[in-house]
């Protein structure tokens, strides 16, 4: 037998360790767990190598609560140490582990980031325990040893009666943590922690029917006197995920059932995934799953789950993931990303930059094999993902590197083509008189209606791209593709976007438009619209309302964040008003001796114009809707 006191140079280590990262106590449960669990595998490996002469058997890890005696036991049937150990192991090594850990944390934890907490280890215990025993038997022929600890640096170290192998803490639950007795609470953390770790955990008992064997059973209608129910171990992990398999031996059912069991809530199936699988320069695996997505961004509550060796360490991926893919869903688990770093660290850290990259290539090649292999269901997906690989583009030049082969332009039509292929197919009809060749694109198919028909009557192809980020990605495109231009179908009148040799003859003289320029500025709010006189086709709309591409797109820039000029998003509304001078409305108002019909004339007109730009709204829809009844009385 023996006691102590356990090698204090910060006086008095316990208090700190309750104190630390005060709202994460759960972390006991996952860091005792983690060892027990590193305790067995390290006993399978002794046997395999025949370095330990015992059976290893079909192990599990047991937890119990006892509520009456206010304690939690964990068990394990793993290597077991003797007392010699103990002196070593948690006397001085796991202590000398958990006082290092406090010394570099203890300033900066609560506001670090700090995304993992392992290496605190078994003296985690003391965040809920007022009082730990710990029995053991080691796996080699020597007595069982019980060390005990009150929280203060002394302990007591005395032979025990333990006669299997392994391993059992018994914590004192403190007055202060007693939730941690609740069955509910163990069974949520071991959910979030546990629930992939490599060796089976027993939590309760369950009950289950089993089919009785063939016999005088047999033709019974009665189901009970077939089935039989009988008392099971609750094992509450899954100790082989899919990601742990080859993706040779998984099936397309397997990823689903995979998915379904990572997010129970999740109703949509998703789209398709990707499995990482790499163990040279870094060990990574894990499967990726790219979920149905909206335009908008929704707050995300599934997030990417990150594993170290089966054990969950956290949600927060930002750093690991390439940020574009943070909307994905899915598993990532590697033993070689530095957890102990606040985040900072871990962005400059040369192994999560090595991952990081190679998550983002893996991904491309994978969209690259969807599209190649089945175009015709990529393009089905493609408004479900689209969003998350626009983002890509604009963030990653890795992976805009290789999207060029997979990203997708849809037409208004519904016809998909890749940035070369619209190209191509365009170049006879939307090339202008300077050798520009004009991408025309819609936001919203419903909204610019009539300006996409007037375009299609002129065998024009409207593309349309409606994510709130468009503006920057036309922006990189067109700086990374010369003589080429994106025009948004709304920006002017047709004629004006693709500018061809041949001009329309007005046939107002320039004494006539200038005259009619006139009227309409002194009937047509200055500081919201500039009126352009243009000579159309006749048959063309009389008043149509434009926004100036450079405008807008600035504008839009600036209110999705970055890029566009400075306090552009602030900026009022402007547009252009362009009037047809061949128009038969052009020669009424210039013809009219009557100021009032002059006015009534352009209101009408400049109201409809606005109507078809979902421009007239309120008051002003109020009333248009009231004359325009007038009129037909």
């Amino acid at each position: 037998m023996s006691s102590g006191k356990i090698n204090v140079s910060v006086e008095n280590i316990f208090p700190l360790i309750k104190k630390f990262l005060y709202n994460d106590h759960e972390i006991f449960l996952r860091e005792l767990i983690s060892n027990a669990t590193d305790a067995t595998l390290k006993l399978k490996h002794l046997t395999s190598i025949g370095e330990a002469s015992v059976e290893y058997g079909n192990p599990k890890i047991e937890v119990k609560i006892d509520k009456e005696g206010k304690k939690i036991h964990i068990i394990d049937q793993g290597l077991g140490m003797s007392a010699e150990e103990v002196e070593k192991y948690i006397n001085q090594i796991a202590f000398s582990g958990a006082e290092e850990f406090l010394e570099k944390y203890k300033d900066s934890a609560k506001d670090s980031g700090v995304i993992g907490h392992f290496g605190l280890g078994f003296y985690s215990a003391f965040m809920v325990a007022s009082k730990v025993e710990l029995i053991t038997k080691t796996y080699k022929d020597e007595p069982a040893a019980h060390w005990t600890c009150d929280g203060s640096p002394e302990f007591n170290l005395v032979p025990h009666d333990k006669t299997e192998r392994g391993t059992e803490i018994i914590l004192h639950i403190a007055e202060d943590s007693l939730e941690f007795l609740e069955e509910s609470k163990i069974r949520e953390l071991l959910t979030k922690y546990n629930k992939f770790m490599p060796i089976p955990i027993k939590f309760g008992t369950r009950k289950e029917k089993i089919e009785q064997k063939k016999g005088e059973f047999v033709d019974s209608e009665n189901k009970d006197e077939i089935f039989t129910e009988v008392e099971v171990d609750n094992i509450i992990n899954n100790p082989n995920p899919a990601w742990t398999k080859q993706p040779a031996d998984l099936t397309e059912e397997d990823y689903k059932n995979f998915y379904r069991e990572l997010y129970p809530m999740q109703f949509d199936e998703p789209l398709f995934n990707i499995h990482l699988n790499v163990d040279y320069p870094f060990n990574l695996t894990g499967i990726l799953y790219f979920p149905k997505l909206s335009a908008d961004i929704q707050m995300q509550k599934d997030k990417i789950q990150m594993y170290q060796n089966q054990v969950f360490v956290t949600d927060n991926v930002e750093g690991i993931v390439p940020e574009f893919l943070t909307m994905l869903k899915g598993v990532i688990d590697s033993p070689d990303i530095p957890l102990n770093v606040s985040r900072s660290g871990l962005q400059a850290d040369s192994n999560v930059k090595k991952i990081s990259n190679y998550i983002t290539r893996k991904v491309a090649d994978k969209l690259k094999a969807l599209f190649t292999e089945n175009r015709e269901d990529f393009e089905k997906k493609w408004n479900d993902i689209k969003i998350v690989l626009e983002y890509g583009m604009l963030s990653e030049p890795k992976f805009y590197e290789k999207a060029g082969a997979f990203t997708l332009y849809p037409t208004t039509d519904d016809k998909y083509f890749t940035l070369e292929e619209l190209k191509e197919a365009t170049k006879d009809t939307q090339t202008d008189k300077d050798g520009k060749l004009v991408v025309l694109y819609a936001s919203n198919k419903e909204a610019q209606h009539s300006y996409i028909e007037i375009a299609k009557e002129k065998g024009y192809k409207v593309i349309l791209l409606d994510s709130p980020i468009v503006s920057h990605l036309i922006q990189k495109l067109e700086a990374d593709n010369e003589n080429l231009t994106f025009a948004r179908v709304d920006a002017d009148h047709i004629d004006k976007l693709i500018q061809k040799e041949e001009n329309q003859i007005s046939k107002l003289s320039e004494e006539e438009t200038t005259s009619l320029k006139n009227i309409l500025e002194t009937l047509v709010p200055k500081e919201k619209y500039a009126v352009q006189m243009e000579a159309m086709d006749s048959n063309a709309a009389p008043f149509m309302i434009t926004q100036p591409e450079f405008m807008r797109r600035m504008k839009e820039m600036s209110q999705s964040g970055g890029g566009g000029m400075f306090g552009m998003g602030n900026m009022p509304e402007m547009y252009n008003l362009v009037v047809n001078t061949n128009s038969e409305l052009a020669s009424s108002i210039l013809s009219s001796n009557n100021d009032e019909s002059k006015a009534t004339l352009v209101k009408q007109a400049l109201d409809l114009a606005k109507l078809s730009q979902g421009l007239l709204k309120g008051e002003e829809l109020t009333s248009f809707v009231k004359r325009s009844f007038e009129t037909l009385k």
